[in-house]
């Protein structure tokens, strides 16, 4: 008998890993911590294995839960966006800037997909420092800006905080003093809040490495120099941290967006805001 992914199930799984605990995401979706427990064992017996690994303070995925996470996000996206956008045709042209762990994300994919369902529409997604995205969001070039907060232009529409998470190198001791460490190269808002983490947990620490860019950091990570902070989305399965207890917690960063004044009542626009904020 052929196995489906049951979208509300899917929908239980992500909305887990996101609040990082099964009580908080019941709140979340309205239902008791019995029920959604219940649907999320189902979910785990259609896939054949554990997703989520428990503990007393909170749940984080496993190596399967990080694999089905980003097919999970996509096909909740694109059931969302389905559903919105059935019997409509969008044309025109919106351009979003994102930050660079944006545009590494799943969002680009999600934003995709919207394009594939309105054919007459151009979506130009762009990954520029602070200084080209303001000149492109002034000329009309960009019209939505997802960053973090205090850098987009101007007051954000909304807000919304997501975690960080430790991305750990293939071989790298947990247990290593001083500990080595890969940063973005400052100034930068992350590489300060992975050094707070570590000061106030007492920790020492060495620089391993650092890199103006995602990239570069990720192959450091991936090579066992060190660890690093990193959003969910940019986590690769190899990477997790399964002793929740060997590193110190770290803070939520502030996501904002944007939208320039002069789109206010476009329909793509509108449509493409929408999906950003769902995959946020």
């Amino acid at each position: 008998m052929a196995r489906d992914l049951e979208i509300v199930l899917l929908r239980s799984f992500v909305t887990a890993v996101r609040a990082g605990s099964i009580s908080r995401a019941a709140s979340t979706l309205g239902q008791s911590q019995p029920a959604l427990s219940q649907q999320l064992r189902k979910l785990e017996n259609t896939i054949g294995s554990p997703l989520l690994r428990r503990s007393t303070t909170g749940v984080s995925p496993t190596r399967a839960g990080d694999e089905l996470l980003p097919y999970a996000e996509r096909i909740l996206s694109l059931s969302a966006q389905a559903l919105a956008e059935a019997g409509r045709s969008l044309t025109g042209h919106c351009g979003v800037g994102l930050l660079e762990d944006l545009a590494a994300s799943q969002l680009p994919q999600a934003l995709a997909d919207l394009a594939r369902l309105h054919p007459g529409a151009t979506l130009e997604v762009l990954s520029l420092s602070g200084d080209a995205r303001r000149e492109a969001y002034d000329a009309g070039r960009v019209q939505l800006v997802l960053d973090e907060a205090a850098d987009v232009p101007g007051r954000p529409r909304w807000t919304v905080r997501r975690p960080l998470v430790w991305a750990v190198g293939q071989g790298v001791d947990l247990a290593a003093d001083p500990l080595p460490v890969v940063l973005f190269s400052g100034p930068c808002t992350w590489r300060a809040s992975v050094l707070e983490a570590l000061e106030g947990a007492d920790r020492r620490w060495r620089v391993a490495f650092e890199s103006n860019s995602l990239v570069g950091v990720l192959a450091a990570v991936r090579a066992g120099l060190g660890v690093t902070a990193v959003l969910p989305g940019n986590l690769e399965p190899a990477m997790a941290c399964h002793d929740a207890d060997a590193l110190p917690g770290l803070p939520d960063i502030e996501l904002g967006l944007a939208r320039h004044p002069r789109t206010e009542g476009d329909p793509l626009v509108d449509a493409v805001e929408t999906a950003l904020r769902r995959m946020v």
